[in-house]
């Protein structure tokens, strides 16, 4: 794989005019970025925002599934960087790989709402109405939406039966994916995913299955921006495979790029006085 490296995209006075401009021509983008820097403990809001991000070739947005706010806040951050003219992928966790074609075909307009609401409901348990403001946006402006998941069975299998039960011809569906799970990625997972809770499956196995997304959507991140070397990706993920021990670790084990996460502000586990840089760089605040 190649270093990407990008000049800076615009000056700050430039910044300041076409976010003005943006505000001006569409009442929904009138509400700012509002983000709370994890290292510096300060907020920034505006051009602020837009400059604390502008640098990154990967830009993590964290979400709980069903929480419409996240969605809201992860679509804003879209709006925010596409106002400032960077050209955006869009990652999805969301979406498997292989449906990568009816991805395409939705954001070329070829597929109407209906059939394509078949399709994301294949991939993913969660309700359209959740997602389908930042999927509407992403066709409006032709904006490339990638899926970056593995297969479901996959998943299930390992979660099930551990990494090692996959077949060779199942493994050549994960390219560059390894499954070593460390105690430090168990204390990670028991924090991230205690929520999830995980039933009466073995707790290794479980965290092997995490894994494997992890690492799955990193790989594919970095293939889909070696490919399109001017891009930049908003990729959306729940917030325990966006905090840093989750993708972006997998980023930096394989190829570092300039990349940056951001986790949505919740009240009982997302207060800023709770997270440091080691789990984010910025929360999204309302």
């Amino acid at each position: 794989m190649t270093i990407f490296r990008r000049k800076p995209i615009m000056g700050l006075l430039a910044l300041s005019i076409l976010l003005l401009a943006a505000t001006c021509r569409d009442p929904k983008q009138a509400a700012p970025l509002n983000l709370f820097d994890l290292q510096t403990r300060q907020s920034l809001s505006g051009v602020q925002a837009v400059e604390a991000l502008k640098s990154a070739r990967l830009v993590l947005v964290g979400e709980h599934h069903t929480d419409q706010r996240h969605h809201d806040a992860q679509l804003l951050v879209i709006r925010t960087l596409d106002a400032q003219s960077v050209p955006l992928s869009i990652g999805l966790e969301m979406f498997r790989k292989d449906s990568q074609a009816a991805l395409d075909r939705w954001v070329a307009g070829e597929l109407d709402e209906a059939a394509f609401e078949k399709i994301y409901l294949d991939n993913w348990n969660f309700p359209w109405s959740l997602y389908r403001s930042i999927f509407v946006y992403a066709r409006e402006k032709k904006i490339p939406m990638v899926g970056l998941n593995v297969s479901r069975e996959i998943t299930r299998q390992v979660a099930q039966q551990g990494f090692a039960s996959l077949s060779d011809e199942q493994r050549g569906e994960l390219e560059g994916v390894t499954c070593n799970v460390t105690r430090e990625y168990r204390d990670f997972i028991r924090s991230a995913f205690g929520a999830h809770g995980h039933g009466n499956m073995d707790f290794i196995r479980f965290c092997e299955a995490q894994l494997v997304w992890d690492s799955a959507m990193a790989v594919n991140s970095l293939n889909h921006l070696e490919q399109h070397a001017d891009r930049v990706m908003v990729l959306l993920a729940g917030s325990g495979h966006a905090r840093k021990m989750g993708i972006p670790y997998q980023i930096e084990s394989r190829l570092p790029i300039p990349t940056t996460v951001l986790l949505p502000h919740t009240a009982d586990i997302f207060e800023p006085a709770t997270l440091t840089l080691a789990d984010a760089d910025f929360i999204i605040m309302p």
